[in-house]
């Protein structure tokens, strides 16, 4: 994993940040679920006012397409202290958030493990923005939704033997948790058309799509224009943002912090950040100034040769 050469958090206070703590990741988890399920019940109430309704509908979509934080933080295994809790939710918001967390978790891992280096990290295998037209599909989700589609095409049936991440043991395991995943969509995809009330469509598809922009601006800030390098102070972004994208986000816009010490709970990260700050090399002002200063530089976020 990419980390700074010598620690940043002395031993003492980093073992007490490493402690594992139940209350936060419920307390997360219920706010984040009661996000999905009100503001989907305000989007679907005929009878309100059509503003009431589409704000209700942003809400929910935001609250599905950020689903993916705690998919993220539980397949480190930090918000509960059980394996089986933290596997258990990781699936079930990658079901909301139209992720698997069984293969997720061994991708993420290798993404840790060459974090921004090309060639190596899995994540730099998706389209990098390098011009106004590509940064628009990329912010929309449409590199997402038809990335998506490819992949779980290729996690259904085709051939996995050259994913580095995926060992021959795994590619079972993975496999049976996609399929029960789509076995899952299928089963609401009939219970939709038979109640008639196309609920997979206005209850979750439309809104994933509508919430999908918000989750691509906050994820391209996290390594994009940083250095294609091993440096975990440099090659990671963290960005300071108001209080309730970092509620949605679980503290995922702390991701240096996440990076240099990916052992720590979500919610060591702000506490954490006191000791990283002053060396971090990409620590912004918010997403504004964050994609502001990427379009200003959309060529060079290519590539090395």
């Amino acid at each position: 994993m990419a980390q700074a050469s010598t620690p940043l958090i002395p031993r003492q206070p980093l073992a007490e940040l490493n402690g594992l703590r139940d209350a936060p990741g419920w307390i997360r988890l219920t706010s984040h679920v009661l996000t999905i399920v009100v503001g989907g019940i305000l989007w679907r109430a005929a009878g309100l006012p059509w503003g009431l309704r589409l704000l209700g509908l942003l809400a929910s979509g935001i609250g599905l397409a950020t689903g993916f934080a705690p998919l993220h933080e539980c397949g480190h295994r930090t918000v509960f202290r059980s394996k089986r809790l933290n596997d258990g939710v990781a699936w079930c918001a990658g079901l909301l958030s139209f992720y698997n967390s069984t293969f997720y978790r061994r991708y993420h891992q290798w993404h840790h493990r060459f974090t921004h280096q090309p060639g190596l990290d899995p994540e730099l295998e998706d389209p990098v923005p390098t011009s106004g037209w590509t940064y628009l599909l990329e912010v929309s989700g449409w590199h997402w939704w038809t990335g998506k589609l490819s992949g779980y095409h290729s996690l259904l049936w085709g051939d996995l033997s050259d994913r580095a991440y995926l060992s021959p043991e795994s590619i079972p395991q993975v496999r049976r948790s996609v399929r029960v995943q789509f076995l899952v969509y299928g089963l609401l995809l009939l219970a939709s058309l038979i109640g008639g009330n196309g609920f997979l469509w206005w209850s979750w598809l439309l809104p994933l799509a509508v919430g999908q922009p918000f989750l691509r601006l906050l994820l391209l800030a996290e390594h994009s224009g940083c250095s294609f390098g091993t440096d975990g102070t440099t090659n990671t972004r963290t960005t300071l943002t108001i209080a309730p994208v970092r509620w949605l986000m679980w503290n995922m816009p702390f991701h240096a912090e996440h990076h240099l010490y990916p052992s720590l709970p979500f919610h060591a990260l702000p506490a954490a950040h006191r000791w990283t700050a002053p060396h971090l090399s990409h620590l912004d002002p918010g997403y504004l100034a964050v994609h502001r200063e990427l379009l200003r530089q959309l060529p060079s976020l290519a590539l090395p040769r």
